[in-house]
């Protein structure tokens, strides 16, 4: 089964989703025959970085629409208690706000390397809970070490334009197939599942995919001499 993740790392939803669908994967029988992808959906491609403002008014601008601070602030009062419940702490107020194209840049790499749930977690971590700025590249290449994957190089990506078109072409790919938010899960390239699932919910959707990709098929019996077949059922045997 391959699950594609469209997610980003300034989604507090998505570092929710991503704990859940993790914890119904530790249930799943089928664990082992799992593929995880993970495509950057940048929401705001043009958001700034290093403004020194706070988170809510950070968000309230890049949302537009004459949305106020204290409603983003308020509105993310059921998200931090959703996180709490899954064991994610939420410190929105020391939050450093910043575009997420870089981080997403590394996600790319990641992925590359087999670590893009590593990568995922490192920097959902980092960005809602640890107050680090991931519009650095010291601190993403520093990061990116920590999970095993060359800071060296991650800093060498980050001083070139390396991966930039691809997170820009993911989100184009993405708006294609009807995305507009995130988090967003493709299972096997034909079912869709938007937002965020408890882990009992998204274990149900593992074995129902599952099932309905691996059905049950009856085989015709063949005769054999000691097998003339029959069923018991309802109380009554048939031979």
């Amino acid at each position: 089964m391959k699950i594609e993740i469209w997610s980003d790392v300034m989604c507090p939803l998505c570092y929710i989703g991503k704990t859940n669908l993790e914890t119904a994967l530790e249930q799943f029988d089928h664990k082992a025959k799992v593929e995880i992808v993970y495509r950057p959906f940048q929401l705001f491609p043009n958001a700034p970085s290093n403004t020194g403002k706070d988170y809510y008014t950070w968000s309230a601008e890049i949302h537009g629409g004459g949305m106020s601070s204290d409603y983003v602030r308020e509105g993310n009062k059921p998200v931090i208690k959703m996180g709490k419940e899954v064991g994610l702490t939420y410190n929105l107020d020391t939050l450093i706000p910043s575009n997420t194209s870089d981080a997403l840049r590394v996600a790319v790499y990641a992925q590359e390397q087999g670590k893009t749930g590593e990568w995922m977690a490192q920097a959902h971590k980092a960005y809602f809970t640890d107050s680090l700025d991931i519009g650095d590249h010291e601190t993403l290449a520093k990061l990116a070490g920590e999970i095993g994957l060359h800071a060296k190089e991650v800093l060498d990506i980050l001083s070139s334009d390396k991966y930039k078109d691809t997170v820009k072409k993911e989100r184009q790919y993405g708006s294609q197939l009807g995305i507009t938010g995130v988090p967003y899960y493709i299972f096997n390239d034909k079912y869709a599942v938007s937002g965020i699932r408890s882990s009992s919910a998204f274990l149900d959707l593992l074995e129902q995919v599952w099932r309905e990709e691996h059905p049950i098929r009856m085989i015709d019996t063949v005769s054999h001499d000691d097998f003339e077949g029959g069923l018991c059922g309802d109380g009554v045997c048939k031979i």
